[in-house]
């Protein structure tokens, strides 16, 4: 039902709009480095990405897939794709909601001193706005190590 493709350029725009869509990290989208999930008439459907960061540690980032085509497994189809690309460590940030679906593959929750520079910077700046609302959760930061 559903077939991996490498992105192209003239799927950048459907892949922002995806991201934005799915209200997840905008920033470091680089079409080059997406996998697409693709119906049979080249619909596309899902998208996923590994973004390196300047630290050396690689993020499994930009999970989307389209309202219709969730709980389908075209999710999974693409990280398990990322997952096979990518020896460990690979590290993940997410809502706290998804904790439960990201340990499916691996993944487990780490604290501040075991993340790399890149992740701690983002959690750093985060506090500041959790002082400022004190029910907002900040984001997790995963890593699956085999």
């Amino acid at each position: 039902m559903y077939r991996l493709r490498p992105a192209n350029h003239q799927d950048e725009a459907i892949i922002r709009r995806m991201i934005r869509q799915a209200k997840i990290n905008p920033m470091g989208l680089d079409w080059r480095r997406f996998v697409l999930a693709v119906t049979e008439t080249d619909e596309i459907v899902g998208c996923g990405q590994l973004k390196p960061h300047p630290d050396g540690s690689i993020e499994l980032a930009s999970i989307a897939v389209i309202p219709a085509h969730q709980r389908r497994g075209v999710a999974r189809m693409i990280i398990e794709h990322l997952i096979a690309r990518q020896p460990p460590p690979l590290y993940l940030m997410c809502r706290s909601v998804l904790r439960p679906f990201y340990e499916q593959f691996g993944f487990r929750v780490l604290q501040e001193a075991e993340m790399p520079p890149y992740f701690k910077r983002l959690v750093r700046l985060f506090k500041p706005f959790a002082r400022l609302a004190p029910k907002t959760e900040g984001p997790l930061i995963m890593r699956r190590t085999g």
